[in-house]
């Protein structure tokens, strides 16, 4: 086996309201490529994940992703535009300059999981 044969690696999010997070996610810019069964795709910009319809409280909070982008300004803008906190209720933190070396912020999705979206910023080692 040739492991340089890899297409993606795709992790599984909790969704505690199936619905209502898949809703969150389309407002917040990811488009549904399947629906079926309990686990939904979607995907933004050439990156994915799998929405799954199971939900226990202790693996819902410390689900984490990381979401790198180009201008986390724009990203945090988007979220505040779609008015993610105030319709679903979810946590969103400032943009934060972390030592390192990323401009960052926080939101939560319904299910309370963490998805951390942020930019690099020069003077680290970026891979």
């Amino acid at each position: 086996m040739n492991i340089a044969n890899i297409i993606e690696i795709k992790a599984f999010a909790p969704a505690r309201y199936f619905a209502v997070s898949l809703t969150f996610y389309t407002d917040l810019g990811f488009k549904v490529r399947s629906n079926a069964s309990g686990i939904a795709y979607l995907s933004c910009d050439g990156c994915s994940f799998l929405l799954q319809e199971f939900y226990e409280q202790a693996h819902a909070q410390c689900f984490q992703m990381h979401i790198l982008v180009k201008d986390v300004e724009a990203w945090y803008a988007k979220v505040c535009e779609a008015k993610l906190v105030e319709k679903y209720q979810v946590r969103l933190t400032p943009i934060k300059t972390q030592p390192y070396f990323m401009r960052d912020f926080a939101l939560s999705d319904p299910s309370g999981g963490c998805w951390v979206i942020g930019e690099n910023i020069p003077g680290g080692l970026h891979v």
